[in-house]
This record gives C-alpha cells, structure tokens and sequence, in this order.
C-alpha cells in the first residue's frame, strides 16, 4: 500500500463548505463550472495561438514571446507534475469520503498540486508577456479554472492555490529569462528555416 500524505486537516472543512454549496447549487450551474472545468483549458491553447497571430506584427520579440507560450506551460505541467509525486497526497474525495461532481480519481491519482490550476496560470502569466489584454482574459479564466476545481470536488483549495502558484512562477521566471535572451532565440529560430512563425509577411 502507497502511503500518501492527507491533506484534510488543512483546509477540509472549507473544501467540506464548497461540495456542499454545489450540492445544493442550481442543476445548470453545476453543468456550467463541470463543463469548464473538465474543458476550460482548451480556452487557454484558444488564447495563445490568437495571441501568436497578432504578435507576429509586433517583431520577432514579440513573436518570439508568443511562441514561448505553450512551451512554458509544458515546463510548468512537469514541474507540477514532479511536486505530485514528491508530495503524494490523497484526492480529498477519497480522504473524506464525500460525493463530488467530478468522479472521484483512482487512488494514485495525487491531489497536490493542482495540474489544471498550474497550467492555467502559466498560460495567464505567459500571455500578459504577449498581450496586456490577452493576458488579463487569461487571468480571470484562470481564477475560474481553479475555482471550479474545487467546486467540483477534485481538489482542496490549497491544492489549487499551490497549482497557481507553481504555474505562475514557473511562468515568470521563465519569461523573465526569455525576455533577456530573445534575440538569440530568435536567430535560432531563423536558423531552422522556422522565420515564417516569428513574421506575417
């Protein structure tokens, strides 16, 4: 048996307070939230190929930024990957024994930090380096995304809080460091024959 941490003393009461309030929520609202949650971050990927397009008419800075995008988000899914298989903590479904909207995951399946939340705000924080206004849309649906994780019964709040956090901070760091090193990125790209992504012409 897999011996796993149990996250419930920390803030299951207030997980406790959320399924409950979905529970008893609107049939329409909770079809609403599982939608996004369960397809949500399709909207992020929607996101950053738009934010793509129009950077290529800002220069190759610009477009190198936005092509940064979608492979900052991967580093943050495998660093938020790694910290679940460090952490290894219960779904708190599974810990509580409550009934959630979401199906409740297979033992294994660790709780801690939140994947969707991690990808989420690292799409949101790489894309405000593309587009103010991108990235402010990108903020809000992040928020949502975490949110609704927890409305849906798959994570505690400091799960998904964790998720931002490590997604955030994967993301700035990683473009603060591409901001700094955009032009070699960007000969590098010209030198494999990849120009017609970084120009609309």
């Amino acid at each position: 048996m897999i011996m796993a941490f149990d996250g419930s003393s920390v803030d299951g009461t207030e997980y406790l307070d959320v399924v409950r309030l979905a529970r008893h929520a609107p049939a329409w609202l909770d079809a609403a939230v599982s939608f996004w949650s369960t397809y949500g971050l399709t909207v992020f990927a929607m996101l950053a190929v738009v934010g793509w397009w129009f950077a290529r008419r800002g220069g190759n800075a610009a477009a190198v930024r936005a092509l940064a995008v979608p492979v900052v988000v991967v580093v943050a899914y495998g660093v938020d990957a790694l910290t679940k298989l460090a952490v290894r903590e219960d779904r708190p479904c599974q810990s509580l024994r409550v009934q959630t909207l979401e199906t409740c995951p297979a033992p294994g399946d660790w709780s801690f930090p939140s994947n969707h939340a991690a990808v989420a705000a690292a799409a949101a924080v790489a894309l405000l380096f593309v587009s103010r206004r991108l990235g402010a849309v990108a903020a809000v649906a992040a928020l949502a995304m975490a949110v609704s994780r927890v409305w849906v019964g798959a994570h505690y709040p400091h799960d998904v809080l964790a998720g931002v956090l490590v997604g955030g901070l994967v993301a700035l760091t990683a473009m603060l460091v591409l901001r700094r090193w955009s032009r070699s990125v960007d000969r590098w790209i010209g030198s494999v024959r990849l120009r017609r992504l970084l120009s609309a012409s």
